[in-house]
């Protein structure tokens, strides 16, 4: 065998990793879900009114009417196991509860919630509002909301990903 031939052989060898590599990413084999966070990603824009005071923490978002049917009470029951989940991390996580009409939530039901904020008033998150749980970040951002009917043990994940890697919260 000549030496062309094997100074071939071994570029191709070397070089075959790049490019199966290239094609994976670029056609997306073997990526199921479109990418490694369970929710979805929004481009980030600043956010104010009712979470102004909670800027320097991670805030779980929620909105739902006063009444809280049994969606509504899922929700927050998620929100606080995330939370709780988070271990020694908890700390820098807080929730919100965006009331989205006049009435006021039954105290029995504030009291299952301890420590969630509750706030009225509209704030201009896409989508339907009341079917996901949204995510803004420590520095004020909407980042992120995840579906109707979250996965709790996806959005753990998904949040001591965000914990782990961040410095800020």
């Amino acid at each position: 065998m000549s030496a062309r031939i094997k100074l071939g052989l071994v570029f191709v060898v070397c070089a075959a990793p790049f490019a199966l590599g290239w094609l994976a990413y670029e056609f997306g084999w073997g990526v199921k879900g479109g990418g490694a966070n369970y929710g979805e990603l929004i481009a980030p824009r600043p956010v104010d009114g009712p979470l102004a005071p909670l800027k320097g923490k991670w805030v779980l978002v929620t909105f739902d009417a006063a009444t809280c049917d049994g969606a509504c009470e899922r929700k927050l029951y998620i929100v606080r196991q995330v939370r709780k989940a988070q271990g020694k991390e908890a700390e820098r996580i807080e929730r919100l509860w965006m009331v989205t009409d006049a009435g006021r939530p039954k105290p029995e039901l504030l009291a299952a919630i301890e420590g969630c904020h509750v706030a009225s008033g509209d704030l201009d998150f896409p989508g339907e509002r009341a079917q996901h749980i949204y995510l803004v970040d420590p520095l004020g951002n909407l980042m992120m909301r995840f579906p109707k009917d979250p996965d709790p043990s996806r959005m753990i994940k998904d949040l001591q990903r965000l914990l782990k890697y961040s410095g800020f919260g």
